[in-house]
């Protein structure tokens, strides 16, 4: 299926690794020239380079990248002085870390917020307008399945993550809908990402259990008994921003192999 975004021009944050790397690779497949973002600049490099070299690639989609931190002002005004319009924007960024909701002062909730609610909305403010004016806009926000299915150790991720939800459901259904933009949420579950297996060890050292067992365990509660690769979670993103997704909006789309047990 051709997708209908060949020649766009995609931000995707957080694409040094894991699921913003997917995602990017997914894009740049489909002959979208893509801005990739992520803080650490020799990881960045490697994963500009890995997509440059793509055989899926078509000839035409260009690779660039800047080592910044999309979570300050300082960052976000990095990427804008090398490109301000984007057809694409995947907002991305390092969950906040687990813990014990009694430990968190008003610093780490402060810092959770503006990277996982805050950011986001900046991302969209500063690019929503442009792709309206043009007709054509895809907003895509990597957010969680603890959305739906909160986790008790990522309160931090629970609440930031939930308020962005919030602030989307009423932006999505604004008159950025009649004028070809959409803005979703993607919410990856147990994904085999540098993420997940930190999580994992957090979780083996307080149960004191190996690593292997919590993570074997995780597994076989997940109806598709496997973590999802960060290529399909990609190939989902890829879709959402496509032509035929024009009338997908507002939405909240749970990628986790049937692990969440609620019918709606």
């Amino acid at each position: 299926m051709d997708l209908g975004i060949a020649g766009k021009w995609a931000l995707v944050c957080g694409a040094s690794k894991g699921l913003g790397l997917g995602c990017a690779q997914a894009l740049v497949r489909e002959g979208a020239h893509v801005l990739i973002v992520a803080r650490g600049a020799e990881a960045l490099q490697a994963a500009a380079a890995q997509l440059t070299a793509d055989k899926g690639k078509p000839a035409g989609a260009s690779v660039q990248y800047v080592a910044a931190d999309i979570t300050t002002v300082e960052g976000r005004a990095a990427v804008f002085a090398v490109r301000k319009d984007f057809d694409i924007v995947v907002t991305n960024a390092g969950g906040p870390p687990p813990g014990d909701f009694r430990d968190w002062d008003r610093d780490a909730w402060i810092k959770a917020v503006d990277a996982n609610m805050l950011t986001p909305i900046e991302l969209i403010k500063a690019t929503v307008d442009g792709m309206a004016a043009r007709g054509f806009g895809r907003i895509v926000n990597i957010t969680s399945s603890a959305v739906k299915a909160p986790i008790d150790i990522l309160g931090l991720s629970n609440g930031a993550r939930s308020g962005l939800t919030g602030f989307v459901a009423g932006v999505a259904r604004s008159k950025l809908a009649a004028q070809g933009v959409t803005l979703n949420n993607l919410l990856p579950g147990s994904f085999d990402t540098d993420r997940l297996r930190g999580n994992f060890n957090n979780m083996a050292q307080k149960s004191g259990q190996p690593l292997d067992a919590v993570m074997d365990a995780r597994r076989k509660a997940i109806p598709a008994q496997r973590f999802g690769t960060p290529e399909e979670f990609g190939s989902i993103c890829a879709f959402l921003c496509s032509v035929q997704a024009g009338y997908m909006t507002g939405q909240n789309v749970l990628a986790d192999g049937g692990a969440y047990q609620g019918t709606y």
